[in-house]
């Protein structure tokens, strides 16, 4: 393979500086440094200076290090990766970068690091040879593992210019962690020659990443050091009881970052997880969700909540968890109290989840700040990012068979390690190579406080207050909602000092008049359905206002796409300006504190009547003419200044113009571009003069003493970081509220420009003038032609949407006449209907009353028999009582006489049966005989009778059985007529519809 290849593109220059990018592959070297180095112990001959020798290891040997004071560099390879390994180095710092591909801000880093790095650092640098390795920095004595950067996090390569003392220097950026956090390393190579070779290594790295990005559509990637690493995405949300029978989510303040909670009211903790990276792993169920007051608690300390419910969500990307929190728990009670202001504590959540794939279970633990308020406190507008997000990593290393707990099992892999992001961030002193080494105050991990630009955005305001001054605000609102109309006395004098920012939503709406301004939200709504040519420098100013601020950071978020909706609405509403930069940072301000239909409003309100879309019209004649009446108040107040500026031919509009197009809300911290607002929407724009002197004034001395570059940056980073001070930015608003500039003055200015551009004019030549008027009037008439042909336009495609309206209308008409009818008919139908159905509604009304008559008549005669019944069973059964009462009777007096007899006594027993007799028949005498021949017949009588009675009692039962049978047939034939009579009735009903009825005349006879 032809190693040379590698190199990429070759500068032909000789003072061209060798850069090297990861996106396109392009190593960028000097004139006579195109040598490639093969894959050998000797390199050639600058191998064989102090220092250079460059080697190659196979996967797995291991060497053991040189003395780097010798003729040769130490090597050597470490986790079985090809790397080539680089001595008699020094690490000179890293620091923060915002663009990580600018070569111009490389080299401004690595002279800045290089002239303040007062303790260097010798390392040992291993590049290595593939893109899934990692660039180590060792020990040069230890061979310990200094710091290690894996090659994909490696954005940018870049070395010194010839000829300058960077010409030795070498750099690379790198993702810190957080896609959005870049830090460059700079090094310094004591030998200049091995520049070259280093940066040709990280070619190699990247060469090789092309090739396997080109492949891995045709085969699957190998497995790579970080193949195991699983990212997560954990959310908490907080809900709260509303008091409507439903729980919403919790503010979260945005400047804060902390959760606003009310004492005494059910919580709702909600967990959302969701997998970023790497092959997807399946949540099988969480057996847990913790919570506890403070910080790093202990396990113990931990307490579970009720879990209400788990499972993925609807689009399956997350897993969401939820449980019930009830704050009157005595473990809860640090969370339950209020905490008082500015301050705030921390709640430490966990969740515990049984992930399939993985051996043991996986806890996600959550620390964030809350503040406890009263139930009653009003929770002011603006509280956004309702949940609170942490990015974990997890480590995980897969399992062989034989260490699985079942071979069957489901299980590959056991955890190594689990980090969050912010944990990653606290450790970032360790990663750093400095850091690690001997700490010293002039550490060159931090730049001088003048090097970077304030960022845009930047500044927490507080949103407390004395409750004197809120009581005296809510007083003035008071009064000053019963008059919209009219200011109150004191407003002015209470704006000066600040708006409470609690407050400052609802006051600037009253303050631009924007009270009433329900046909502008409408207005908004439609504006925003429309497209506006200016669509795409709306969207690139976007990314680019205020990134240091939580709302409008996140590419896509909740406040880049309330802002872009301003802008673009702007854009479409005011076709003579649209939108202008600078335009953006306004409209972010207001977003800050009221929705963005009300941001729009009072938007217009500060562009139009404010006077502020007046600096962009024209060529920007007004907002030049207000840099004239700058410079004349600064003669006027600031003497030695203006006489300084105009010595460095430093003019206004060099410095002031963002001042005056963004009311210095780009550069400036939010506390002093609030108040500048404050006053703006109170006091009108030329408040803007008052500031910009007060600032030049505080800041005279420096200026004074640099000339017209240093005077250019000094406005550009020591100005607005100056007041990151909340109590410098207050002293600076007094002192621009001392200052009394008067509108007679500056009227008098603005007519003392307009006289100059006049006799400058005059002074023009003749044809001179008349060309600039000539141009000016052309451009004037390819305008206005423009416009003409952009209404005629308009004009013809109204007319063919007017006209496809109409017939697309006639059309309509012509279905709707056609439908007409056809209800019309379908009505006459429906009448003719109601009446037969009313006739018939009549016919079954009579049948049921006969058939009612019937059934009445029927159940009175069941009635009457039932009763008749009723009687004669009564009857029977007391006859039947007699009949037993006077035979038990007779039977008592027949056995008494039986007992009274002696005779009789002999032949009977007490139970009344005969008894046998004992001596012989013929000892009886004849008249013995027949009287027991009497008595036998008389007591067969008896039994005869007594059967007889018998016979008559059986007789009457089965007579009262068979009655009871009777009646129960009656009651049964009594409910039969009444289901049948029900039963006729809907099958009449049923055959009258199913059958056209019959003539009128017919039915009645029927």
């Amino acid at each position: 393979m032809d190693d040379k290849g590698s190199v990429g593109k070759i500068s032909l220059s000789s003072d061209s500086v060798s850069t090297l990018n990861s996106e396109d592959f392009v190593l960028v070297s000097r004139l006579g440094d195109d040598h490639t180095p093969s894959s050998s112990t000797n390199n050639g001959s600058d191998d064989e200076k102090p220092g250079l020798k460059v080697s190659v290891a196979p996967p797995g040997h291991r060497v053991s290090p040189r003395d780097t004071s010798g003729r040769t560099g130490g090597f050597e390879v470490l986790h079985n990766e090809d790397s080539v390994v680089f001595s008699q180095l020094t690490y000179l710092g890293c620091a923060s970068v915002n663009a990580p591909r600018s070569e111009v801000e490389a080299l401004r880093m690595m002279s800045i690091l290089r002239g303040q790095c007062n303790l260097p650092l010798d390392v040992v640098l291993s590049v290595p040879g593939v893109s899934e390795g990692t660039v180590r920095l060792l020990d040069p004595v230890t061979s310990t593992e200094i710091a290690n950067y894996p090659i994909y996090k490696i954005l940018f390569c870049v070395r010194g210019h010839d000829g300058t003392t960077e010409s030795d220097c070498f750099a690379f950026t790198e993702s810190h962690f957080n896609s959005e956090i870049f830090r460059i390393h700079v090094f310094r190579c004591q030998i200049p020659e091995a520049v070259s070779r280093i940066l040709y290594s990280f070619a190699t790295a990247f060469r090789r990443s092309a090739k396997k990005a080109m492949m891995s559509s045709q085969q699957a990637p190998p497995l790579t050091p970080e193949g195991d690493l699983f990212t997560f995405t954990v959310s908490l949300e907080i809900r709260e009881d509303d008091g409507k029978g439903t729980f919403s989510a919790v503010a979260k303040d945005k400047d804060k970052q902390s959760f606003k909670l009310r004492a005494g009211m059910d919580k709702k903790i909600v967990i959302y997880v969701q997998q970023t990276s790497n092959k997807e792993l399946a949540i099988e169920r969480c057996f847990g969700l913790l919570l506890s007051p403070g910080k790093n608690v202990k396990n113990s300390d931990m307490h579970l909540l009720d879990l209400e419910s788990m499972g993925k969500s609807s689009d399956g990307k997350s897993y969401i968890i939820t449980g019930s929190w009830h704050p009157n728990t005595p473990q809860f009670q640090a969370v339950n109290e209020e905490t008082p202001k500015d301050k705030f504590m921390y709640m430490t959540t966990a969740v515990d989840l049984v992930i399939t794939e993985v051996e043991e279970p996986v806890r996600f633990l959550l620390e964030n700040r809350v503040r406890v308020c009263s139930p009653n406190d009003r929770l002011y507008w603006p509280f956004s990012k309702r949940s609170y997000t942490e990015t974990f990593y997890l480590k995980l290393r897969q399992m062989e068979r034989k260490e699985r707990k079942s071979p069957a099992s489901d299980t590959l892999y056991e955890v190594l390690s689990l980090e969050s992001e912010a944990e990653r961030d606290r450790s970032v002193l360790c990663t750093s190579p400095s850091a690690c080494s001997s700490s010293t105050p002039h550490s060159p991990l931090r730049l001088p406080d003048n090097d970077e630009p304030l960022l845009s955005g930047s500044g927490d305001v507080s949103k407390e207050c004395a409750e004197k001054i809120l009581e005296t605000w809510g007083d003035l609102l008071s009064k000053w909602h019963l008059n919209l109309s009219v200011r109150p006395r004191q407003l002015p004098a209470l704006v000066r000092s600040g708006v409470p920012e609690a407050l400052r939503g609802e006051v600037w709406q009253l303050l631009a008049g924007c009270h009433n301004n329900d046909h502008q939200v409408e207005e908004y709504r439609t504006l925003i359905t429309k497209e506006s040519p200016q669509d795409s420098a709306i969207t690139r100013d976007i990314n680019r206002t205020f990134p240091a601020h939580d709302y409008f950071k996140d590419t896509g978020g909740d406040g880049q796409d309330s802002l872009y909706k301003i802008c673009k609405a702007y854009s479409v509403y005011d076709e003579e300006i649209g939108y202008c930069q600078g335009q953006s940072f306004l409209a972010a301000v207001l977003l800050l504190h009221m929705p963005e239909e009300q941001a729009f409003s009072v938007l217009v309100k500060i562009m139009f009547d404010y006077g502020l879309r007046d600096l962009f019209k024209q060529n920007f004649e007004d907002l030049h003419c207000k840099f004239f009446q700058l410079e004349r108040l600064m003669q006027e107040y600031l003497p030695d200044l203006y006489s300084h500026f105009l010595n460095v031919g430093l003019e206004a509009h060099m410095y002031a113009s963002q001042w005056f197009l963004t009311l210095f809300t780009a550069k400036f911290p939010l506390y002093m571009v609030f108040h500048i607002i404050d006053l703006l929407l109170c006091e009108g724009i030329s408040v803007i003069f008052n500031v910009a002197l007060a600032l030049l004034k505080t800041s005279k001395d420096d200026l004074i003493s640099t000339d017209f570059e240093g005077a250019l940056k000094f406005f550009r980073v020591p100005v607005p970081k100056r007041y990151r001070s909340e109590e410098n930015a207050k002293k600076l608003m007094e002192l621009a509220c001392g200052m009394k500039i008067s509108q007679k003055k500056l009227k008098k200015h603005e007519k003392e420009y307009h006289t100059i551009k006049e006799e400058q004019e005059q002074q023009e030549a003749p044809i001179e003038r008349y060309e600039r008027e000539n141009r000016r009037l052309q451009e004037a008439n390819m305008r206005l032609e423009q416009e003409n042909d952009d209404l005629a336009h308009e004009l013809v495609s109204s007319k063919i949407a007017l006209r496809k309206d109409l017939d697309n209308a006639e059309e309509k008409a012509d279905a709707l006449n056609k439908e007409l009818l056809m209800t019309k008919q379908k009505l006459v139908d429906s009448e003719d209907e109601k009446r037969r159905l009313e006739e018939e509604s009549a016919q079954l009304k009579e049948m049921c009353r006969r058939e009612l008559d019937k059934s009445e008549s029927e159940i009175k005669k069941n009635g009457s028999i039932i009763g008749e019944y009723k009687q004669i069973c009564s009857q029977l059964s007391e006859r039947l009582e007699k009949q037993q009462t006077s035979n038990r009777g007779e039977l008592d007096k027949i056995k008494a006489r039986v007992d009274g007899c002696e005779k009789c006594s002999v032949l009977f027993n007490k139970e009344g049966r005969v008894r046998l007799a004992t001596g012989p028949l013929g000892a009886m005498g004849p008249e013995e005989s027949e009287e027991k021949e009497g008595l036998k017949n008389q007591l067969r009588e008896m039994e005869l009778e007594l059967a007889q009675t018998k016979l008559q009692l059986v007789e009457a039962e089965c007579k009262i059985q068979d009655l009871e049978h009777h009646l129960g047939l009656a009651m049964n034939e009594v409910q039969a007529a009444k289901k049948t009579w029900f039963n006729r009735t809907l099958s009449s009903i049923k055959t009258v519809t199913a059958t056209p009825p019959p003539p009128p005349a017919e039915g009645i006879s029927t």
